[in-house]
């Protein structure tokens, strides 16, 4: 299943599940200045950035390749709302006719399929960037358990391509997740999101986690990007 099918799938269950989002989400508006009146959102999902966002704007674009997930974004007179995906060109010949205080991305560019090219796109856009993108050691211990290589980009392969177009801060932060039991944690992955670019445990892999698994959480690696 590739990632937009995995997405709008899970779309009515995303906004209960993506805890660890919401937190990279917080940490980002926490850490730009000033705050921006009009903002460009990159895999913008169901909103949750905009519902964070506790000052004024003037405009909010809003792009995300899924339409169920779109649907269920904000809309107000502010805000515009695209189904596009980053990975196309076509969408930044558009968006460089528009201007932004600040570029966003939140939990969406790890599933980048070229994310040279798509930092290349965001950087000609004259605007600032703020970005919070996965990376490898996310679910680490479960990758080594069900002996599953990593699914993400490293923090090293981000940021050696991010330092090319950006002028920024980085900051990797870990997080964690704690479960009752397996098969919870199990659900989690499957209704969050962040295991979208494949079905990454087969039914042998699956039993085999649930046996042997030695943590009661999971783990998250995020690399903030900041300009």
């Amino acid at each position: 299943m590739n990632i937009k099918s995995q997405f709008t799938r899970h779309s009515l269950s995303y906004d209960e599940y993506n805890l660890i989002q919401k937190k990279a989400i917080q940490k980002l508006l926490n850490e730009i200045h000033p705050k921006p009146r009009s903002i460009l959102d990159l895999g913008c999902g169901t909103g949750s950035l905009y519902k964070a966002i506790d000052w004024p704007l003037d405009y909010f674009f809003a792009v995300d390749f899924s339409e169920q997930m779109l649907a269920k974004h904000p809309r107000a007179a502010n805000i515009e709302c695209r189904l596009a995906d980053f990975d196309n060109r076509s969408l930044f010949d558009d968006l460089q006719q528009r201007s932004f205080d600040r570029v966003i991305s939140s939990s969406s560019l790890q599933w980048a399929n070229d994310l040279d090219a798509t930092f290349k796109n965001i950087n000609n856009l004259n605007a600032p960037v703020a970005f919070a993108i996965f990376t490898a050691n996310t679910f680490k211990t479960l990758f080594a358990t069900a002996r599953i290589p990593p699914l993400l980009r490293t923090v090293d392969q981000v940021t050696t391509l991010a330092r090319q177009y950006f002028d920024a801060s980085f900051e990797t932060i870990n997080y964690t997740l704690e479960f009752d039991d397996t098969h919870e944690m199990l659900r989690y992955i499957k209704k969050s999101g962040v295991s979208s670019a494949r079905n990454v445990l087969d039914y042998k892999a699956t039993k085999q986690l649930i046996r042997n698994y030695p943590l009661n959480y999971l783990e998250f690696e995020v690399l903030f990007i900041i300009e």
